[in-house]
């Protein structure tokens, strides 16, 4: 059960709030005094960007583990959204040490892609900014080279702006598959939390297996639970295939050869009602594939990102992206509210390459 930090910043105020909130994450995910600093850093850009160039917005705080050839590790993901003016020149605004506010730290977005372990942005003219970061203990500049294959990434807010949301999702890579889960424990707060939290620690044990069997497991792990909805999407990577399999009420879209579709979960409770038969839904996976996972704070009748540009940045920022859009503030989240993305390993900017 992971702490979630979800801070609106409206004026200059909120700006230490975002700032704490990032040193007290960089803590709990085992960061040095160093790289703590740095993520603050980047958070008090960020949160001043905000104030002085979009009208306000929020930033999320999640714990995130970030893929590392051999093993996940701890990252803070510091998450702005906004639905502000937009950027009218993103490659500028990227250059090391470029700032238009004179209240900035003069560090900049620039600085912020530097220091960052991983930075992305997106922005639309007139229809707002999202942008990225995770601080890790390794500084991007020396990152060792990430495994080829598919990408994940995701966003997780509290209802109300809790301290703990009922959500979660998790990846698994093992082999030539990995594995993607997304958690909807029933209710709201602690026991949410465990619900969901209990799924993450059995996937690790489990996500070797196919989805199904993942999902048979999850049913006994969460029993001493109030249960959870659940996802689970598998790509083997040898033969291209797409497994998806789901209880509960987890909203699924493929999109694939320029159109989307939805993917249905079975009716049940992952640890109380369990089907006797779990559909299987499999698919083939292609280099423009991109699976969105969420739970059900998001509107079920959201909109899928039009733009084309935007499904070839980093899965978190699609994930945030597509969870901006489907709300406002007259239509606030009604509810935990995760989304998840799975995508190709495809790059379209230098900002979201490695230097």
């Amino acid at each position: 059960m992971s702490r979630v930090w979800d801070i609106p910043v409206h004026d200059s105020t909120r700006v230490r709030d975002v700032r704490v909130a990032a040193e007290a994450a960089g803590a709990q995910a085992g960061l040095d005094p160093h790289r703590i600093a740095v993520a603050a850093l980047v958070a008090t850009e960020l949160a001043t960007n905000l104030v002085k160039h979009a009208d306000g917005g929020r930033i999320v705080i999640n714990l995130v583990e970030r893929p590392a050839p051999d093993t996940p590790v701890p990252s803070v993901q510091l998450v702005s959204l906004d639905h502000g003016p937009g950027i009218t020149d993103v490659e500028a605004a990227l250059r090391d040490g470029h700032t238009t506010a004179s209240a900035s730290l003069g560090a900049g977005l620039g600085t912020c892609l530097r220091i960052s372990s991983d930075f992305d942005l997106y922005s639309t003219r007139g229809r707002g900014t999202v942008a990225i970061a995770r601080i890790d203990r390794t500084p991007r500049a020396r990152r060792t080279v990430p495994s080829s294959g598919p990408r994940v990434g995701g966003i997780n807010i509290p209802l109300a702006q809790a301290e703990h949301s009922g959500d979660a999702w998790s990846w698994v890579r093992t082999q030539r598959r990995l594995t993607l889960m997304l958690a909807d424990g029933l209710g709201h707060g602690a026991k949410a939390a465990q619900a969901s939290g209990a799924a993450v620690q059995e996937l690790h044990r489990t996500g070797h297996l196919p989805p199904v069997e993942i999902l048979r497991h999850l049913n006994t792990a969460l029993r001493t639970t109030r249960g959870a909805a659940v996802a689970v999407a598998q790509v083997d990577m040898d033969t291209d295939q797409l497994g998806f399999a789901g209880i509960g009420n987890i909203g699924a879209r493929l999109h694939t050869d320029g159109a989307w579709q939805p993917l249905v979960s079975h009716p049940g409770i992952v640890g109380a009602h369990f089907p006797a038969t779990v559909p299987l839904r499999q698919l083939p996976w292609r280099p423009d594939s991109l699976l969105v996972l969420h739970s059900d704070g998001l509107p079920s009748r959201w909109t899928p990102p039009g733009d084309p540009r935007l499904l070839h940045h980093d899965p978190a920022v699609v994930a945030a992206a597509v969870l901006r859009d489907a709300s406002s503030a007259a239509r606030p989240l009604r509810d935990d509210t995760s989304v998840a993305v799975l995508a190709p390993d495809s790059r379209i900017r230098a900002h979201d390459r490695r230097p």
